[in-house]
């Protein structure tokens, strides 16, 4: 059994000794220390209530309901943008470009351009939600503990000014709206008011109403007077017939009788008359009150819609500010090494049977 374990010293020299030497050698001497800074945030959104104990319970399954503004954060820090604008200046690059990193570490290893950067990055940056809250850690990786702290800093002003430039654009959306359901209201309040002014002008009458009520008025007075001469007219024909002043009543009386007959066409005759104007008036009119009704409330709407966006704004809690680390925690040399070298025991004691195996089987 030995010689045939000596047989596989090669493959021990190759998956053992080798990669340890490596691990050491890079580990205990070359891999630089990583620093790492933590910032805590949560996105307020006053339209949404507090989670209750099942909400939480279902975001572990991935049936809870999201909270949208988190997934927003989430999904901007992970994207080449974030990224982009946090490097505005250039130092974030820098920041992992420098010279006197060790070459394995530092970024341009495989490309300097901005996409390599953005894969690069992704192994320098974690957001995650807490599974019982909406509080988000946001991790950044660095060689130097200020710069991880700077660079979390800046993430995290990213991220504000996402959730700042969002929730205004949703209370300018939800203003400009209502404001234009006030215009069309006042367009239509317009255009109604010119209609019964252009109405009067043209039919010459301002009220047909109060005109109808002097018209019924003037009628009761001429029906006044036509009862009071055919009543002396009848007294002098019963009592005086010779009497010099009948034919004056009599001819009085047919002209109260034509004067309140023309009176009364001109209340409900024709399509000139008061009647026929009053009901077009009276349609121009309840458009007038109706379009003033509609803009009133459009108006209380808008008002409304300023409230509600100010109830409804947005906005991005820090719960912990970006820590200064004062300790490496990576890498993990020690652990790392012995990882190492457990693994090339492994995939050594593996192929070392398998030979063994295959040579067994052809002897």
């Amino acid at each position: 059994m030995i010689s045939r374990l000596k047989s596989t010293a090669g493959l021990a020299l190759l998956l053992v000794i080798v990669p340890t030497l490596l691990a050491i050698v890079y580990y205990g001497l070359l891999a630089e220390d990583v620093y790492v800074s933590e910032a805590r945030i949560v996105v307020r959104n006053p339209t949404q209530g507090p989670r209750s104990p099942l909400d939480a319970e279902l975001d572990q399954t991935g049936f809870g309901a999201a909270n949208e503004g988190n997934n927003t954060v989430i999904a901007y820090l992970q994207s080449r943008a974030a990224i982009s604008e946090t490097n505005g200046d250039g130092k974030l690059k820098v920041a992992y470009a420098d010279p006197e990193l060790f070459w394995f570490d530092r970024f341009g290893l495989f490309g300097t351009s901005d996409e390599e950067f953005y894969r690069y990055f992704q192994d320098k940056l974690e957001v995650e939600e807490g599974a019982t809250t909406q509080v988000l850690t946001i991790s950044v990786r660095a060689y130097n503990p200020k710069q991880a702290q700077t660079i979390n800093a800046r993430l995290v002003n990213q991220a504000e000014m996402l959730v700042n430039s969002l929730s205004e654009r949703s209370q300018a959306d939800l203003i400009a709206i209502a404001e234009a359901e006030v215009e069309e209201s006042a367009q239509k309040a317009r255009k109604a008011a010119v209609e019964l002014a252009r109405y009067r002008n043209t039919s010459g009458i301002v009220d047909p109403v109060q005109e109808s009520e002097v018209g019924l008025q003037m009628i009761s007075k001429l029906q006044d007077e036509l009862i009071s001469a055919q009543t002396r007219l009848r007294q002098l024909q019963t009592y005086t017939p010779d009497a010099s002043q009948i034919p004056f009543l009599r001819t009085q009386v047919r002209d109260l009788q034509r004067e309140i007959e023309s009176a009364r066409r001109n209340l409900t005759g024709g399509q000139s008359s008061l009647s026929s104007a009053l009901a077009r008036y009276q349609e121009l009119q309840v458009d007038v009150e109706f379009a003033e009704k509609q803009l009133a409330a459009t108006r209380a709407g808008l008002q409304e819609a300023r409230a509600e966006a100010r109830r409804k704004q947005a906005y991005l809690d820090r719960v912990a500010a970006p820590s200064l680390p004062d300790y490496p925690v990576e890498p993990r040399r020690i652990r790392s090494i012995f990882a190492a070298i457990a693994l090339g025991l492994l995939a050594w004691g593996v192929l070392s049977m398998l030979v063994i195996g295959v040579r067994e089987h052809r002897d």
